[in-house]
């Protein structure tokens, strides 16, 4: 069966309907989000619906449990902090209550599901080799999807050797029959890794095999509706950087 994985879609609504788009003319039988519906963007009632509408598998991120009230805002970025508070303000109380019932992971599938790390789904960001190897020694699952820190990438560990890994661009397939993966699909609705297109993941739990999407969607329109917002403009520059 084909997976796709979806995570950070931020409330980029553009970027969200893009992705579903081309999840629909993949053959993927079913999408799985690793969270963070909400958070910087401007519609996050439209996220959280779709989430809601198509998602098998759908977890909470950080951002989620900050509009939620299960984190504290001081814990964020003064960016961030400010989207929450707008988010909190203009949501409907059935997607609060939505994202309330959601958990940070999942470890009933073939993979395991984090938001962050298994070492720590809600704020560990693994970026480098050392961090992944401390994931490796706790994780159940011998393949695992994160998000949250935004960066398309992979990595691995194969018996007796150290982990390695590196940042994913669009087209990359990997070979995930040996070793122990974290495999990160990137961001939906803000990537930081310079590639400004919403990025997802599509998995195949047959042949274990792995490939690294990106789609195009309406940056400017995502752009204009944070402006219309009144949320920092900051949000709404850095989604033509892909920063």
């Amino acid at each position: 069966m084909k997976v796709a994985i979806i995570s950070d879609i931020h409330a980029n609504r553009h970027a969200f309907e893009a992705v579903l788009e081309a999840i629909e003319d993949s053959d993927a039988r079913e999408m799985w989000c690793l969270g963070d519906l909400v958070g910087y963007g401007a519609d996050p009632d439209a996220c959280v619906e779709l989430a809601r509408e198509h998602a098998a598998v759908c977890l909470a991120g950080n951002h989620d449990l900050a509009v939620t009230g299960a984190l504290s805002l001081e814990e964020f970025s003064r960016g961030a902090s400010i989207a929450a508070r707008w988010t909190r303000e203009v949501m409907d109380e059935r997607n609060v209550e939505f994202l309330r019932g959601l958990s940070t992971s999942e470890e009933q599938e073939p993979v395991g599901l984090y938001h962050a790390s298994p070492r720590d789904p809600v704020w560990e960001y693994v970026l480098s080799s050392l961090l992944a190897d401390l994931c490796f020694d706790v994780q159940r699952h011998r393949v695992c999807l994160i998000g949250h820190s935004h960066v398309a990438l992979s990595f691995c560990r194969m018996e007796g050797e150290p982990a390695s890994g590196e940042p994913r661009r669009a087209g990359t397939i990997l070979d995930l029959a040996a070793g122990d993966w974290l495999l990160n699909p990137g961001s939906v609705g803000q990537p930081r890794d310079g590639d400004a297109r919403a990025a997802w993941l599509l998995l195949d739990l047959d042949s274990w095999e792995a490939q690294f999407m990106r789609t195009e969607y309406d940056v400017a329109g995502a752009a204009a509706a944070i402006r219309a917002a009144r949320l920092p403009d900051s949000l709404a520059e850095r989604l033509g950087y892909g920063q």
